[in-house]
């Protein structure tokens, strides 16, 4: 018998704990899908299901063959819709929604190469700082943040890691004084996300370890453009996105501060309704996104740290200005916690999907 669709039988079996069920959902007979495990068990010379008259379990060789022959068989269908999304032209409208600053600041590059690319695929963009529920909603792709997915049904790749950066403008600090310590903060105003973002604390990791700190909120909003802002007119200290702040810390407007601890990194996803019967304009999206970042270098969207005042970001990024001379920065080792974007498997999740943040 065919292994793949005995596999593919066994699998839907285990997953309805039923083969009349399995076989009814797979249009075959009970006696077929019963022949397709049999061989199976027969192929391997183990048995892979305990089976009684009311019951049927996995047995410990057929929990293991479960978890590989799923992955197989997820990933064969992978090949199988990238040369599907290859052999028909990407055309329609392409519904995309995105966190509003890492939007402004990091798509419309990737959306000018796809375009040039996929002439015939029209991407229509909503950029919104809101809970999002992709299906629900008709979003063909969702751009999030990785520790706000909860949905079922919703697959993710990885596309970048970011940084987030403690800053304050010169004129602050000259008056105010310059923080060295976490702990300092408890002296400065801060401007600061809402609390249901991060909650209350931040959680620096530093020379001696774990460092948490409450610090002094004299401003909230729910968006990081704001916080920015606020910063630059020296209202206080702010912890930003580095992507969000490069052409200020190059232009010298904004200070990175803190340089010797770490605030926990934030990675950036790509989510989509399902992997199953992708239409080529979201497979090829998708890919094209994949490739963007993991060929964009860390430092064109910010996420360098700069110790001492040694070093420069690049700043001639497609998102900045263009009259900023282009001072490539050395690439020779990671500077504080940069990650370089790496092409990831896709992963599954369960529960509800948000897909908005205050990036």
């Amino acid at each position: 018998m065919d292994h793949l669709q005995s596999m593919r039988v066994f699998v839907r079996v285990a997953d309805l704990g039923s083969f009349a069920r399995a076989a009814s959902a797979m249009d075959i007979s009970n006696a077929v899908a019963t022949r397709h495990v049999a061989d199976l068990e027969g192929r391997l010379g183990t048995r892979l299901l305990n089976r009684t008259t009311r019951s049927l379990s996995l047995t410990e060789s057929g929990q293991v063959y479960l978890e590989r022959a799923r992955q197989i068989l997820d990933e064969l269908e992978d090949v199988e819709q990238m040369v599907v999304a290859r052999n028909h032209e990407p055309l329609g409208s392409l519904r995309i929604v995105a966190p509003v600053v890492f939007g402004l600041h990091n798509l419309a590059p990737v959306l000018q190469t796809y375009a040039q690319r996929y002439p015939k695929v029209v991407p229509d963009v909503t950029l919104v700082d809101r809970q999002v529920d992709l299906v629900e909603e008709g979003f063909d792709v969702g751009i999030v943040i990785a520790r706000q997915v909860k949905s079922a049904s919703v697959v993710t790749r990885r596309l970048t890691t970011g940084c987030m950066t403690v800053c304050a403008t010169p004129a602050y600090l000259e008056t105010h004084g310059t923080p060295t310590r976490p702990e300092h903060l408890l002296e400065h105003p801060c401007l600061s996300l809402p609390s249901e973002y991060w909650g209350d604390e931040r959680v620096f990791t530093g020379p001696e370890g774990e460092v948490r700190v409450r610090p002094q909120n004299v401003i909230i909003a729910n968006n990081t453009e704001m916080l920015r802002q606020f910063a630059l007119l020296g209202m206080g200290i702010a912890i930003l996105p580095s992507y969000l702040i490069g052409n200020d810390t190059t232009r010298g407007q904004l200070v990175r501060l803190l340089g010797d601890y770490q605030l926990p990194q934030v990675e950036i996803n790509v989510a989509y309704p399902s992997r199953r019967h992708l239409p080529a304009k979201v497979r090829t999206f998708i890919d094209h996104l994949v490739e963007h970042f993991s060929q964009t270098p860390n430092h064109q969207l910010g996420e360098q740290w700069i110790r001492d005042g040694r070093g420069r970001p690049v700043a001639h990024s497609h998102y900045e200005h263009a009259d900023e001379p282009a001072t490539p920065a050395p690439r020779a080792r990671p500077i504080d916690g940069e990650l370089a974007p790496k092409l990831s498997k896709p992963s599954r999740t369960r529960g509800r999907v948000p897909a908005a943040s205050p990036f």
